[in-house]
């Protein structure tokens, strides 16, 4: 059987570095020209080859740009939420003017941090921020706020109010306080754990249809919301981006939180070769990676730290 599947894999790399070369049907081995590997190879390697693996990822890996800063302090805000907006827009800001004061150059808000996390709640508390001013207090006290104490904040997420549709969105703002880039949250949550919880974000929401990286000051940032961060694929091509820094602002409920949330993130830096950072609404010791005001290094390449 190991003759066989090694016999399978030889074939299999001839017919790849070789399109030409045809395979016996029903048969482990090179067809009857029985070309040798090192002239395989040779084919591979020749000036008119058409085999061209640096053509085979489309669209190609961007080069890695160098970060802005090499070291710098990030705060993570975990938001008791309430139904009143005005006080948590107020309790939002209290939040990342402290951690601005304690030295944080990048500050992350949780998931859905202006309002009650429900389907009967995210019409009501929804913002139409491309309109901003009145109709979108959350997103203007963020613009505000990050210019004021000229940091980068992503600012977890608010229910956005576009057209028909309703989204879970994420902005992110720069040291100047504009707009640097907006995600919407592509993997709706969709649960039914009989006796324990049920809830359909898809009732309500419309999922987004793009991948967001945002460059900023502290570096490149890719960003996805709370269940974004069950799909690899999603961490891996921001890696191809170039993304120095995965960021993920979460709401994760307590069924499934604490067997998912912490694990997902150590999952997705190896994976990547990128450091992720999360923010929770809950105070679960498994919420969040590090504590907040906490300082990290965020060279991509440095996994181990």
């Amino acid at each position: 059987m190991r003759a066989a599947a090694a016999a399978a894999a030889t074939s299999t790399a001839a017919a790849l570095l070789a399109p030409g070369l045809k395979l016996c049907a029903g048969r482990a081995r090179v067809s009857s020209c029985r070309l040798p590997l090192r002239r395989v190879a040779a084919m591979a390697s020749a000036p008119n080859s058409s085999f061209r693996p640096e053509e085979a990822r489309s669209p190609p890996a961007l080069e890695l740009p160098t970060p802005p800063l090499s070291k710098f302090k990030v705060a993570l805000c975990q938001l008791s939420v309430t139904a009143d907006k005005s006080r948590n827009i107020a309790h939002a800001r209290a939040a990342i003017e402290k951690a601005a004061s304690d030295g944080a150059k990048l500050v992350l808000l949780p998931e859905i941090w202006n309002g009650p996390y429900s389907n009967d709640s995210f019409p009501e508390y929804a913002e139409d921020i491309e309109a901003g001013g009145d109709a979108a207090p959350s997103f203007s006290m963020m613009s505000e706020v990050a210019r004021s104490l000229q940091i980068t904040l992503v600012g977890g997420s608010i229910a956005e109010r576009s057209g028909n549709n309703l989204y879970n969105t994420c902005c992110v703002f720069g040291s100047d306080g504009q707009l640097k880039g907006k995600h919407r949250k592509i993997h709706l949550f969709d649960i039914d754990i009989p006796g324990k919880i049920t809830f359909k974000e898809s009732k309500t929401l419309t999922a987004g249809q793009s991948p967001t990286v945002v460059d900023t000051d502290v570096g490149r940032i890719g960003i996805g919301i709370c269940y974004d961060i069950r799909f690899q694929e999603l961490a891996m091509l921001y890696a191809a981006r170039g993304a120095h820094l995965l960021c993920y602002p979460g709401a994760f409920n307590m069924t499934t939180g604490p067997l998912h949330w912490e694990l997902l993130q150590r999952a997705r830096q190896p994976a990547v070769c990128c450091n992720v950072r999360s923010s929770s609404r809950y105070q679960c010791r498994l919420c969040c990676l590090g504590t907040l005001h906490a300082c990290w290094t965020f060279w991509r390449g440095d996994c181990n730290n």
